[in-house]
């Protein structure tokens, strides 16, 4: 592998092209709080990429909020929505919508 690398060898884990729905609470360019219900485009351990119709600055901290299936009552109290800390890394904007590339501080597990 060459030295330096690319954006590709820092990612934290192999992105899963799959369609998710979530909730992205946080802060728009305006400083207004917003919440806003979207689709995870692709997901892996590092970050997500996200098809958002909300507008946010590079650098912005959001959070996540990933549904979750509900589990058999033996397995204990349903968790239904997961909350996950991400920042903004990149953003490509449109007139149709945003697509921001969020990095997680920590790897998902």
């Amino acid at each position: 592998m060459a030295q330096g690398g690319s954006d590709l060898d820092k990612r934290r884990g192999e992105r899963l092209p799959v369609a998710i729905p979530v909730f992205v609470r946080g802060v728009d360019a305006g400083g207004k709080d917003f919440l806003e219900f979207t689709t995870a485009l692709n997901i892996s351990a590092g970050g997500a990429l996200l098809a958002m119709k909300q507008y946010i600055p590079k650098d912005s901290s959001v959070a996540l909020g990933i549904p979750s299936a509900p589990l058999p009552p033996l397995a204990g109290p349903p968790r239904f929505v997961r909350k996950v800390p991400a920042r903004l890394v990149w953003l490509i904007h449109s007139d149709r919508s945003n697509l921001c590339g969020l990095e997680f501080p920590r790897p998902l597990t």
